[in-house]
């Protein structure tokens, strides 16, 4: 395969950019393959714990640990890979963590005891947050200035495909078919991305002098940590309403329960629109996309403790949240790709471990408040605050960033009034 990163061009010459562009469609198609993968597995489970209750000989919240163990899978595999594998070409790493998903999810499949599932789940949740991350830093390399974002949204397309067609698919198949059958249907999506990733995904260049010790120093790095802290406080405002959409149409709009998965569908639709929004947005003006995407994530989660009893309008209210949650992603993949500095892998899949712990703490949350006998409303005035907090969180981050810009600036010009 001849590689971008052996051309003889220069670095940033015109042949190298019109072979990104050849390269790009097909690319950012295979990666994206491996998301819409990713996704179904991660969320498959929910739909089928019964089955996998039944199955296995266990009761069914003893089933849902197997779902916490995939996502223990996904906080602790993204740093340690991006570390340990800082001078592993990013095709051959997208290649071997796709072939370490697909050993996980097999391994799911044939699993004879619920301890054998649950480490099953924690070994196919590792690969997770280093495949999105390096997805995206190859996405955003083959694209270039100005489309960045954009081509790290179309990766991360497949996550939001497969709560539209992936995972009902492979619940169906699960439910008809016995359980296991839905893991074999992800880990075969598994075996024709590691094939389509072989033969589209060119080599790009990893950065000069990457090491474990560059990626390390990442956690020095105080912009990572807030732009880490601003997804998790704030996307777990979408989370903590998501995780208990079913219930709340039912109880609250009065939505049948036959009308639920359709429910979902739109949801999910939301999400295929928001996950490109959320793109061309940060594309256009980061900062500002993102300050704009949280402040109406706010209002739009607060909104739906009013709405929530209308079944149209909670619909419509609920498409609007995922839309703008969702949109959400790209511009925090593109801004910890911005302030990571030496340290791009580490920020780039530790995204996916925060927003996995997101996803618990919205959860956790959106519980004990409906727990307390606060209804089903509750969560969605949670996520209002976890989503303000969020701006919160980003404005500091922005402002202790441009003391430090000011600072460089006047030191530069402390400098040069000395050598004159």
């Amino acid at each position: 395969m001849t590689s971008v990163a052996n051309s003889s061009a220069p670095a940033n010459g015109p042949l190298r950019t019109r072979r990104q562009s050849l390269w790009r469609k097909p690319a950012v198609v295979a990666m994206m393959l491996g998301s819409f993968g990713i996704g179904t597995t991660e969320f498959v489970a929910m739909g089928l714990l019964p089955e996998i209750a039944n199955g296995i000989g266990v009761t069914e919240p003893s089933a849902g640990h197997t779902i916490s163990a995939y996502a223990f899978g996904v906080v602790v595999g993204a740093p340690l890979i991006a570390i340990g594998a800082a001078r592993v070409a990013r095709r051959l790493l997208l290649i071997t963590l796709m072939v370490a998903f697909t050993v996980g999810n097999v391994a799911t499949m044939l699993a004879p005891t619920y301890e054998a599932l649950l480490a099953a789940r924690f070994l196919a949740g590792l690969p997770h947050g280093a495949y999105f991350g390096v997805a995206a830093l190859v996405a955003a390399e083959l694209a270039g200035p100005g489309m960045r974002a954009r081509a790290v949204a179309q990766v991360m397309l497949g996550l939001s495909l497969a709560n539209v067609a992936g995972v009902p698919v492979a619940t169906a198949l699960g439910q008809h078919f016995g359980w296991r059958s839905a893991f074999a249907l992800v880990a075969a999506i598994g075996v024709l991305t590691v094939f389509a990733l072989q033969r589209l995904v060119p080599d790009v260049p990893l950065p000069q002098g990457s090491s474990p010790l560059k990626e390390l120093a990442g956690f020095r790095n105080i912009q990572i940590w807030l732009t880490l802290l601003t997804g998790i406080v704030g996307f777990g405002g979408m989370f903590a309403i998501y995780t208990y959409i079913s219930s709340t149409v039912q109880e609250e709009a009065g939505i049948p329960r036959a009308l639920v998965p359709l429910v979902l569908m739109l949801y999910g639709a939301g999400m295929v629109i928001g996950n490109l929004f959320g793109g061309m947005i940060a594309d256009r003006s980061l900062k500002a996309g993102l300050f704009g995407l949280f402040v109406g994530l706010s209002v739009l989660l607060a909104l739906f403790t009013v709405t929530a009893g209308i079944p149209l309008l909670a619909v419509l209210n609920l498409v609007l949240i995922a839309i703008f949650g969702t949109a959400l992603v790209p511009g925090l993949q593109t801004r910890l790709m911005d302030v990571a500095k030496d340290a791009q892998t580490l920020a780039a899949t530790a995204n996916h471990s925060a927003l996995n712990i997101a996803n618990g703490v919205g959860a956790m949350l959106g519980g004990l408040v409906i727990g307390a006998g606060y209804g089903y409303r509750a969560p969605a005035a949670v996520g209002a605050v976890l989503a303000a907090l969020g701006v919160v969180v980003f404005a500091v981050a922005v402002l202790i960033e441009r003391r430090g810009v000011q600072r460089y600036r006047a030191q530069r010009l402390s400098d040069h009034s000395l050598l004159r």
